[in-house]
C-alpha cells in the first residue's frame, strides 16, 4: 500500500528566512528543485568555493528545495569518498533553508542498497534514484530494482525515468505499479519526453504521490498538464526565472508562465544543444560562477556554440 506523502513530516524553514515550519514532502516538492552541478577546478578537483557559491546562487533565486548527486552532478565520474564530501557540505552550507534532495543511483540493485546503508541521509528529505542503466532490464527488472531499495532505504524514494540516458524507457504501467503497491515510493521524476506517458501516469497516481518534470523546455506544459513542478538543470543560472515560470503555472497564471518559457526558449536550445552539463555549465563559467571545466569523459561544449552562449547572455 502507498504510504502517504503526508506521513512525512520535514523541518523545512522558507528560502528567504522566517520563522521555521513543517512541510510533508509532497509540498516540499511542489515547485522548483535544481539539479546542482558539481564545480571543477581546471586540474580535476572539486572546487568547493564555486559549489558554495552556486548553492547560494540558487537558494537567492528562489528554488525551493536541491538536488545534489544527480545526472547533471557528473556523478559518474566522482568517487565514493568525493560523493559523502558533496552530501556533507551541501548540507552544511544549505543550512537548512530549502530541503536537500539526495541523489543514489546505479545499475547495481545491490550497490544501490549498500550506498543507501551507508550514506549520511539523516538530514535528507528524500532520495532521487533513476532508473538503472546500461543493462536494460526488463519493466519487471525495474520493478524488482526499485522494490528492494525502497525497502532498504531511510528516506523516500523518488523514481527518476530518463531513457535518453539509461536506455530503457520505464512505462506508465510499471511507474503507477511502483507507486500503487510499493511502501515508501513517493514521487517520480519523469524526464521520458512522452506527454501521453505523462499524462497517463498524472490521470491514475495515487493521490498524494508527486510528479515532477525533468525537462526544463516542456516543463511548463507538463505542469499545465497537472505535475507538480519541475527538477531543473537551467537553474542552476536562470534560477530566479525558472522558479518563477514554474510559481506561475502552478497558480494558473499562464500568461506570466508563457512570458517566462519563451523568454528562456532559446536559452534551453543552447543549454542542450550539445550534452548536459556542458551547456549548463557554460552559462555559469560565462557569468563567473565557475570554471568551465569537467571530468572526461564529459569536455567543455564546443568554441562555436560557447559563443553562441556568450551572445545570448550578452544580448
Amino acid at each position: 500500500m502507498q504510504l502517504p506523502v503526508s506521513g512525512y513530516q520535514t523541518l523545512a524553514p522558507p528560502a528567504h528566512g522566517g520563522t521555521t515550519f513543517f512541510m510533508t514532502l509532497q509540498e516540499q516538492l511542489r515547485g522548483t528543485g535544481v539539479a546542482l552541478v558539481t564545480p571543477f577546478k581546471a586540474n580535476g578537483a572539486i572546487d568547493w568555493n564555486a559549489l558554495e557559491k552556486t548553492i547560494q546562487h540558487v537558494i537567492s533565486g528562489g528554488v525551493e528545495y536541491v538536488v545534489t548527486l544527480g545526472t547533471t552532478g557528473e556523478t559518474p565520474t566522482i568517487n565514493s569518498d568525493e560523493k559523502l564530501d558533496v552530501i556533507k557540505f551541501t548540507f552544511e552550507k544549505v543550512n537548512k533553508r530549502v530541503p536537500v534532495i539526495v541523489g543514489i543511483g546505479d545499475y547495481s540493485t545491490a550497490d544501490v542498497v549498500k550506498r543507501l546503508e551507508t550514506c549520511p541521509l539523516e538530514e535528507a528529505a528524500a532520495v532521487l534514484s533513476v532508473s538503472p542503466y546500461y543493462s536494460k532490464p526488463t519493466q519487471e527488472g525495474i520493478f524488482q530494482h526499485y522494490k528492494t531499495i525502497a525497502k532498504a532505504s531511510p528516506k523516500p524514494i523518488i523514481l527518476y525515468n530518463v531513457p535518453a540516458r539509461t536506455g530503457r524507457n520505464m512505462t506508465a504501467a510499471t511507474t503507477l505499479r511502483l507507486a500503487h503497491e510499493v511502501e515508501n515510493i513517493v514521487a517520480m521524476k519523469e524526464a521520458s519526453g512522452d506527454m501521453v506517458q505523462c499524462m497517463q501516469i498524472l490521470k491514475d497516481r495515487p493521490k498524494d504521490f508527486v510528479v515532477v518534470s525533468g525537462d526544463d523546455a516542456v516543463a511548463m506544459p507538463q505542469v499545465a498538464c497537472g505535475m507538480d513542478g519541475l527538477i531543473s538543470v537551467a537553474a542552476n543560472w536562470f534560477a530566479k526565472d525558472v522558479s518563477d515560470m514554474i510559481r506561475a503555472a502552478l497558480a494558473s497564471d499562464y500568461a506570466t508562465a508563457r512570458t517566462l518559457q519563451f523568454k528562456l526558449l532559446d536559452a534551453f536550445e543552447l543549454m542542450f544543444a550539445e550534452n548536459n552539463p556542458g551547456g549548463i555549465k557554460a552559462f555559469m563559467a560565462i557569468g563567473g560562477l565557475l570554471e568551465n571545466a569537467f571530468r572526461l569523459p564529459v569536455v567543455p561544449v564546443s568554441d562555436s556554440l560557447y559563443k553562441s552562449i556568450e551572445a545570448f547572455m550578452n544580448k
